[in-house]
């Protein structure tokens, strides 16, 4: 069981069955079926951060099941929610990468988007192809250092400026060096903004022009990272992100921790924008793509 995390990942493993909504199903279904038990069941799909749609139409799904035959078993029961979940999610599909490919990462300040940025340069370095970040968070203070940092460790390039700097002065010259220095995979950091703040959002306009002025057709992907902690808020900003600009995909951090995991499936539902990464910890190594079925059968896992 628990195929989707694996050796490495048995931390988020565990997590997920703390909170697993299998066994508790099972619990609420050796009960008497009335109203009160659907109302329990509602809850606990929301609790487990599936939101508000997901939560009602699981319920609704369960009380069909159970008005046509009373006697289903529960095991048939999470079969069929299994079935049901996967009928929303969007699996990512690797896109043909142009030379050089740029990603432009956004996120709030405190989603893990530093340590976000230098996973992905990781693998990609590990593939062979040659990697360029861009610092062009320069509004957060120690934002560019701590990006330095990770470069290194990471063992790829950086360009980055002072705090302060036009992010999209930073973006042009970071992009101007990837073509001249042959860099297959380009990753922008911008700063790290509030879904709130109008004025920083419009900022990321700002740099998608510069980039597609530098690089027809860049960022070729726009991924936004997501703290599988924030529940409902990172639902909610991830709805306004993609409002400003379309998101390719999600990199879901920090789910080897409190996270119940259902936010996952909230966020597909909500935006229609698939899963890509899953990160854990701080290594540089923490971290897997994402499987759709086998995460799915974790979540309601009854062991």
């Amino acid at each position: 069981m628990f195929k989707f995390f694996k050796s490495k990942l048995k931390k988020v493993a565990i997590s997920l069955k703390k909170f697993s909504i299998g066994r508790k199903l099972k619990s609420l279904f050796s009960k008497k079926i009335d109203e009160s038990l659907f109302e329990e069941l509602e809850k606990l799909f929301y609790e487990s951060d599936l939101g508000v749609k997901i939560s009602v139409e699981l319920t609704d799904k369960v009380r069909d099941l159970l008005k046509k035959d009373p006697d289903i078993s529960s095991d048939e029961i999470l079969k069929t929610l299994k079935a049901e979940l996967l009928t929303d999610i969007i699996e990512y599909k690797e896109i043909e990468k142009k030379k050089p490919h740029v990603i432009m990462i956004i996120g709030v300040n405190g989603s893990g988007k530093t340590t976000s940025i230098a996973k992905i340069a990781k693998h990609y370095k590990d593939e062979g192809r040659k990697v360029l970040l861009i610092a062009a968070d320069t509004y957060r203070a120690a934002a560019v250092d701590q990006l330095a940092s990770w470069a290194e460790k990471a063992e790829v390039d950086i360009i980055k400026s002072k705090q302060g700097s036009d992010p999209s002065s930073v973006v042009f010259d970071g992009l101007t060096a990837a073509l001249n220095r042959d860099v297959d995979i380009v990753i922008i950091d911008t700063a790290g903004r509030l879904h709130t703040k109008t004025g920083l959002m419009q900022e990321l306009e700002k740099i998608k022009k510069v980039s597609n002025k530098v690089i027809e057709t860049s960022p070729h992907e726009t991924l936004l990272v997501v703290d599988a902690t924030s529940g409902q808020n990172g639902v909610d900003g991830a709805k306004v992100f993609n409002s400003y600009t379309p998101i390719s995909s999600i990199f879901l951090t920090k789910l080897d921790g409190t996270a119940k995991g259902g936010i996952v499936l909230s966020i597909q539902k909500e935006i229609k924008v698939p899963i890509q990464w899953i990160g854990l910890g701080e290594s540089l190594d923490d971290l897997t793509a994402f499987n759709a079925k086998e995460f799915i059968d974790d979540l309601l896992s009854t062991d």
